[in-house]
């Protein structure tokens, strides 16, 4: 019998606890050998969630054992991620990083010419990309169910109007890592570049609304090459959200109201090896077709966020392809960038070659 790989998550807040832990413990051929947190009431929770995992203070603790682990999880505040995944790099170690990879495209750019010289594993965890929303949306546009695709709307809105004062997110600058449009505008456009293609333009508003450094509600339109334009919004500060996505095309368009399942099932403690039918919609979350007067609900994809874990055990055992290429978020923080410029500017921002 082949041993599990053996993962050491840095981290256990929210993305560590709820998101990481439990798709590895899931995952065959995979195991939560390590967690590094320095919080008491975490290493409580290590110890009652994960009884055969290690329980480290520091990154130096993680790094003076490298040799016994085969990968490092980095599930920290933005602004650690490349330091930490390099150092995991430079120890030899495979590195899934949470997104954003860097704060810049720069900085994660370096951290990918780091891990091929070091002929090291390095991906970033879009977990996003198998939301049933997407996975169902794919398959028409592939399908040809919707024609040409002319317009692709995506939000993640949330009512948050008073800045909590405790998630660092809410707390930090832009700079430090803070703020709704590196948070959850990276998936919203890691998704539209999964589906659409290259970006050649960029008009952004990014605002800060309710008096913390972080900007907490912004609205980017991309123009793809292809032709395809995304209306992508980031916002906790909206009473009234609207429907998770709207994609019109020649033949018909695509409505779907609810977010994704999955992150709500994991932070209730599910975990996918218990739920036979995990990431499953029930009928009154489904998607509809429509097309002018007619409009038909239509079975949902399976969500599948243990598919990121599953293509990882694959790439390290068997060489098969990262689950996440991490060029991928590089060019997603390219058009976060070009986002910036464009709202200090107020005016639309070119996107070039790399």
């Amino acid at each position: 019998m082949v041993a599990a790989l053996r993962a050491a998550i840095i981290g256990y807040g929210l993305a560590g606890r709820f998101f990481h832990a439990p798709l590895i413990a899931a995952t065959e051929g995979l195991a939560v050998a390590s967690v590094v947190t320095s919080n008491p009431e975490r290493r409580a929770q290590v110890s009652r969630e994960h009884p055969d995992a290690r329980i480290l203070t520091s990154p130096g603790e993680l790094w003076e054992s490298a040799e016994n682990h085969d990968l490092v999880v980095v599930a920290t505040p933005n602004d650690t991620h490349a330091p930490l995944a390099g150092e995991a790099i430079d120890r030899g170690l495979a590195v899934v990083v949470d997104k954003p990879l860097a704060l810049t495209s720069g900085e994660a750019a370096a951290l990918v010419s780091r891990s091929e010289r070091a002929s090291r594993l390095l991906t970033v965890f879009q977990n996003r990309r198998w939301d049933s929303d997407q996975l169902t949306l794919a398959r028409f546009v592939s399908e040809d169910r919707l024609g040409t695709v002319l317009r692709y709307e995506s939000r993640f809105e949330r009512w948050r109007p008073s800045a909590s004062g405790e998630a660092w997110r809410d707390t930090s600058s832009p700079e430090e890592g803070g703020g709704q449009l590196l948070d959850l505008g990276t998936h919203l456009v890691d998704q539209a570049l999964v589906l659409f293609g290259p970006v050649t333009h960029v008009y952004a508003e990014v605002d800060a609304r309710r008096g913390a450094p972080s900007d907490d509600d912004a609205f980017l339109a991309l123009r793809h090459a292809h032709g395809a334009i995304s209306h992508l919004r980031a916002s906790a500060i909206t009473a009234a959200p609207g429907p998770r996505l709207r994609v019109l095309g020649t033949k018909a368009a695509f409505v779907v109201q609810e977010l994704d399942g999955q992150e709500d099932a994991l932070r209730s403690g599910a975990r996918p090896d218990d739920v036979p039918d995990w990431g499953s919609e029930p009928e009154s979350r489904w998607g509809r077709l429509v097309s002018g007067e007619e409009s038909t609900p239509v079975p949902s994809e399976r969500g599948d966020w243990p598919r990121f874990y599953a293509l990882l055990v694959r790439a390290l055992r068997d060489g098969g392809r990262s689950p996440v290429d991490p060029r991928d978020a590089v060019e997603t923080l390219r058009v976060l960038e070009a986002a910036r410029r464009s709202a200090a500017k107020r005016e639309v921002v070119g996107l070039g070659a790399p």
